[in-house]
């Protein structure tokens, strides 16, 4: 069983920050890539940032300059800094980890449950 937990959303005011964290736990060989997606409502899931297990790192042209993705791979975790936040940010963010049980399974996509992030005045 393997289980992504997040934490950190909530209310801001536009222009605010908020950090979102994403531990994995469960039954863990090796981690690749984790990642943080966010879904609107009416629109479709979609990526927001990703980070490989040597630190290279992904970004939507939405979040360039204004969010940061970092992991803490002895942690199993995964931070989202999200900086100069605008209303069109709100949406559920979900964790994403593609990871494998061990040495002989295949990496798998694993999400988390979501966290709402909400930016409004």
């Amino acid at each position: 069983q393997v289980q992504l937990v997040e934490s950190g959303g909530g209310l801001v005011q536009p222009g605010g920050s908020l950090r979102l964290s994403c531990a994995a736990s469960g039954t863990i060989f090796e981690i690749n890539a984790m990642g943080w997606y966010r879904q609107a409502p009416g629109k479709q899931r979609e990526l927001v940032a990703t980070v490989t297990s040597g630190g290279s790192t992904n970004y939507a042209d939405s979040v360039k300059g204004r969010f940061t993705i970092s992991r803490d791979n002895a942690k199993k975790t995964v931070y989202l800094q999200m900086n100069s936040l605008k209303p069109e940010d709100t949406a559920v963010y979900y964790c994403n980890a593609n990871q494998r049980r061990s040495f002989y399974y295949s990496f798998e996509n694993y999400w988390g449950q979501g966290t709402q992030v909400t930016v409004a005045s």
